[in-house]
């Protein structure tokens, strides 16, 4: 058994408005600088904080959701989405920014990091951590 710790942390509030999306970035950024075991999950609507082409200027915050696609820098490659709220919220797989990273154990293929799971999915996904923080 490994002693390396899985860790999810779960994203369910939109992107801006609050403190929690960035916060909860940057906390995945260090724990991955750190070589935890990081995953992420975007439920509810924090699906929000995956979509493409933000536009923050009439809030006057600074856009983050680029930061996503420098999470494979750092290791951070399962980024689940649930599909029921993106369903929910009218979205689909395609208004998400494609976030991709390297695989070194396929001679650096670029996969895709975003993986659409259901509900029930999701609920197995948590089920297999070690730690869940939710943001």
């Amino acid at each position: 058994m490994s002693d390396v710790k899985k860790f999810l942390y779960v994203n369910r509030k939109a992107p801006y408005g609050t403190i929690y999306a960035l916060e909860s970035l940057e906390v995945v950024l260090i724990g991955a600088a750190f070589d935890q075991d990081v995953s992420l999950a975007f439920l509810d609507d924090g699906v929000f904080q995956l979509t493409r082409d933000q536009n923050t200027d009439g809030i006057g915050v600074k856009n983050f959701s680029p930061t996503f696609r420098a999470l494979g820098d750092y290791d951070v490659t399962r980024l689940y989405v649930e599909k029921e709220s993106l369903d929910e919220r009218g979205l689909t797989a395609d208004d998400l920014q494609e976030i991709m990273y390297e695989d070194e154990d396929d001679d650096w293929a670029e996969k895709p990091a975003i993986r659409i799971v259901s509900r029930a999915e999701m609920t197995d996904i948590m089920a297999e951590q070690d730690v869940i923080l939710s943001f």
